[in-house]
């Protein structure tokens, strides 16, 4: 586990949280970036989760929604009683979370966000998100991502 530390693993570690952490070798320019994850890891890409942040009516919010679909901003807008959601500036992303494009996580966050975790999470044994650095996936429960985060489910994705 040498070099593979970030503030995402040492949330989980300091917690006591069982996860396992995967390294994985995709270009972070290639299309369809998070299908290429699933297939170099050999998982099922239903099962690999983007962290995305957006604004809600002007606050950050992180949505985490499978690597299978795109964002509903309206689900997601609803899901946190707001009326507007759009994608966050990439720069105004990596600020608040400590993280660059490719590696955000949802947990370890400079500043930590309000944040939604599509529903269909909490049919998988576990799921795969950012360990907080390209090349480098986390594998929990997403009950323990839920309680990490304080998030809330609600469906998310569109196909």
């Amino acid at each position: 586990m040498a070099g593979q530390g970030t503030p995402a693993t040492a949330l989980l570690v300091k917690r006591g949280i069982a996860h396992r952490t995967h390294p994985y070798r995709v270009s972070p320019d290639a299309p369809n970036y998070g299908a290429l994850v699933a297939v170099a890891l050999g998982v099922a890409p239903e099962r690999v989760f983007k962290s995305l942040v957006t604004e809600v009516d002007g606050a950050l919010t992180v949505a985490v929604v499978p690597v299978t679909g795109e964002l509903d901003l309206k689900a997601l807008a609803a899901a946190v009683g707001g009326k507007r959601a759009a994608l966050a500036d990439r720069a105004v992303a990596e600020r608040a979370t400590g993280y660059v494009r490719g590696g955000i996580s949802p947990l370890g966050q400079r500043r930590r966000l309000p944040t939604v975790l599509d529903e269909s999470a909490l049919d998988l044994p576990t799921i795969y998100v950012s360990a907080g650095r390209r090349g480098l996936q986390l594998e929990l429960a997403a009950a323990d991502l839920v309680a990490l985060t304080d998030a809330r489910t609600a469906p998310l994705q569109t196909r």
